[in-house]
């Protein structure tokens, strides 16, 4: 896999969005052409419009992130992917339309853009069923060869077999004598040399799935692959990498030391995360307080009691601060204490029920945005009981609150519902991940795909 700025891409995503670029810049020259030579007009010359036809495939590009156009069912499913595209370059070309009122001029006129929308789709399927038909999804794959063959290397062979992965295991290698749970795993003994082995079988990667490391590590053997140029990683990296979440399972605090994260030189992007915080929470507000107040009449209109929800929440390292929302449950609904939130939960009123859908009872949590008590992108803020109750079932859930909490977070996005000790467990690894591989890049990425879990909310609650 890719390592994009602290994230992980795996190979076939980034090409394939390479390519999508390209077409998508092709679409937008060609759709100029086409309309130009029916009415008359010079072609021009293309340096005019090179800005807009950029902007056009840029604009697009994203629109297709937001909406998981690159997510593991898009890649795995044309019919799936199909659905999103039509969904993105709709939601692109009437993005370029708005800004085209505003600043007229643009060599992308609305003719022109129509052919674009039905170039881009063409294209764009076209890319899909190519890739898969004449590539697989298996080219692009890594070669992984892992060391041991008890429970955790039958994990990573569950994670192979899934068709969004990044990597294929070239072979298994017992390291003891113990009875292997992969059953056609090659005896250590049987391997005069591990570094040709690894050569033998074209693997690209060691990884270390040892059961027990204590007085275990083959130190020896990894050294030797390692000066090979082979890249070496242990379990807990590996399953990071993979599944974009740390592992609570395999999970110890030497490796939260020693790993790669956490670094100080993020100092510089929580100031721009700040200031990106200040300035679109300020344009929210100026624009959503209308739709604020009509929603806050209709949840007035419906049930008696507030339009507001506040609450008290745990915020950065602990500190606690009120949280506003929209009420979208009934006045009693947490009468003696917090609760769980339940799958159809009775307690949302049918304007609850609308304002959580397009996450509009969210919105006076930009207030909180505002104050620097939270960002866009976070964790969620938990209320003070269940935090309690939650650090004392869950290992490591303190270290979530060392980022501010957010409106949308890593594992929204991921993992869209928490109502149970399990389903928190499962929403802390990707806390996690979020908390120790935190960069701009990734803030961005979340707020691209949050755009995903709006449209189709299968999260909300």
């Amino acid at each position: 896999m890719l390592r994009l700025f602290k994230h992980y891409i795996s190979y076939n995503v980034v090409l394939l969005s390479l390519i999508d670029l390209a077409l998508l810049a092709l679409a937008g020259e060609v759709a100029w052409r086409l309309r130009v030579v029916q009415i008359g007009v010079s072609v021009g010359d293309f340096s005019q419009r090179v800005l807009e036809i950029v902007g056009f495939s840029g604009v697009i590009w994203l629109a297709m992130i937001a909406v998981g156009g690159y997510g593991p069912e898009a890649l795995r499913s044309i019919r799936f992917a199909t659905a999103r595209l039509l969904v993105a370059v709709s939601l692109g070309v009437l993005a370029i339309s708005l800004l085209n009122f505003f600043l007229p001029g643009s060599a992308l006129w609305r003719s022109v853009l129509l052919y674009a929308m039905g170039l881009s789709i063409v294209f764009l399927v076209s890319n899909r069923v190519l890739a898969n038909r004449l590539l697989g999804p298996v080219v692009f794959r890594r070669t992984v060869l892992v060391l041991g063959a008890g429970e955790r290397a039958e994990r990573i062979l569950r994670l192979s077999h899934r068709r969004e992965s990044g990597f294929a295991v070239a072979a298994f290698v017992a390291m003891d004598a113990a009875t292997p749970v992969i059953t056609t795993a090659v005896a250590r003994d049987s391997i005069s040399d591990l570094g040709r082995f690894v050569e033998r079988v074209g693997a690209t990667e060691v990884v270390l799935a040892l059961q027990e490391r204590r007085n275990a590590l083959p130190l020896k053997d990894l050294l030797r692959v390692k000066t090979k140029g082979v890249q070496v990683s242990d379990f807990s990296s590996f399953l990071e990498r993979e599944m974009g979440r740390v592992d609570l399972d395999t999970l110890n605090p030497s490796w939260l030391i020693f790993s790669d994260g956490f670094s100080s030189g993020r100092r510089l992007s929580s100031i721009g995360k700040r200031l990106f915080d200040i300035l679109v929470s300020l344009l929210i507000l100026i624009v959503g307080i209308p739709l604020i107040a009509i929603f806050a009449v209709l949840v007035k209109l419906e049930t008696k009691g507030p339009a507001f929800f506040r609450q008290t929440r745990i915020g950065l390292y602990g500190e606690h601060f009120t949280l506003w929302k929209l009420r979208s449950m009934q006045v009693d609904a947490e009468a003696g204490g917090a609760k769980w939130a339940e799958k159809d939960d009775p307690r949302v009123t049918r304007v609850g029920r609308l304002i959580r859908k397009v996450r509009i009872d969210e919105l006076p949590q930009v207030w909180s945005v505002l104050k620097g008590q939270m960002s866009f992108v976070g964790p969620r803020p938990e209320v003070p009981e269940i935090v309690v109750e939650l650090e004392k079932e869950l290992p490591f859930y303190a270290e979530r609150h060392v980022v501010k909490p957010g409106i949308t977070g890593w594992a929204q996005i991921n993992y869209p519902y928490g109502a149970s000790i399990e389903d928190a467990r499962h929403k802390l690894e990707y806390d996690l991940y979020y908390a120790k591989n935190y960069t701009p890049f990734l803030d961005v990425l979340i707020l691209l795909q949050t755009a995903r879990v709006i449209l189709w909310p299968e999260g909300a609650r």
